[in-house]
């Protein structure tokens, strides 16, 4: 049997090896390379690149919406918190507030007496404990108020202007927080600027035609609670001219 000759253009691919490279096209054959739609590979590619942004674009999204989210949180808080200490000082403001000039004496003025407000439902508790009352911004003008000192306690239910009493003690704030108690916060007095009182003689009642001319005016109707010492001598003149109730 005749050996197989091997066709010429068989070239081995290396010494010692039996393995021949082929040249195909000799043999009538066309190898097949794969063709590359680049147009296709071309969308693929651009469509994963927008997959790519579009995921990355709702990760900055939710990102910038977590962020705001955050901030208006934030600013809720701050808000209320802010709203929170404006209210109260406002209302340390209201409570606090000092009297204007034009309810004070001037201050090259001696202080010679003072005039406390009541209506008929005050009035008998003022006398009961024998303690004059006002609300928190007369404080300053109350604590110069010396024991001896002429007060006058003016009813504005009857319009009426009852005396004479004087001073018991300097004036202060709360001396008794259970008068005239705030039924909204127990343990304060809606009155708290106060001074104890004695009656140092009592007299029939001034009706507002009688003193009113004798007292420093303000806003319409509105007088000075604080009396120079003209005016004090005066109201007691009158008090007394007007003898016993």
């Amino acid at each position: 049997m005749d050996p197989v000759k091997a066709p010429v253009d068989w070239n081995w691919s290396a010494p010692g090896t039996m393995m021949p490279y082929t040249n195909f096209h000799h043999l009538g054959l066309t190898e097949r390379k794969p063709k590359l739609d680049l147009k296709r590979m071309n969308g693929e590619i651009k469509r994963g690149i927008g997959e790519i942004k579009h995921k990355g674009n709702l990760k900055q999204l939710f990102l910038e919406q977590n962020q705001v989210a955050i901030e208006q949180k934030q600013n809720l808080s701050m808000g209320v918190y802010n709203g929170n200490v404006l209210q109260t000082l406002n209302n340390l403001d209201k409570r606090f507030k000092s009297l204007p000039p034009s309810e004070m004496l001037p201050r090259n003025e001696i202080l010679g007496g003072y005039i406390f407000v009541c209506n008929n439902d005050t009035m008998q508790e003022d006398l009961k404990r024998q303690l004059f009352g006002l609300p928190q911004r007369y404080r300053d003008s109350v604590r110069a108020i010396q024991p001896g000192l002429p007060l006058f306690l003016y009813n504005y239910t009857t319009h009426q202007l009852h005396g004479i009493f004087e001073a018991a003690s300097f004036g202060g704030s709360n001396i008794d927080p259970t008068a005239w108690e705030d039924k909204k916060s127990r343990g304060e007095s809606r009155f708290p600027a106060q001074v104890r009182i004695r009656i140092r003689k009592l007299c029939k009642a001034l009706e507002e035609d009688a003193f009113r001319p004798i007292l420093h005016h303000y806003d319409g109707p509105k007088f000075r609670l604080q009396l120079s010492v003209p005016e004090t001598l005066q109201l007691l003149d009158l008090s007394t001219e007007k003898g016993p109730p």
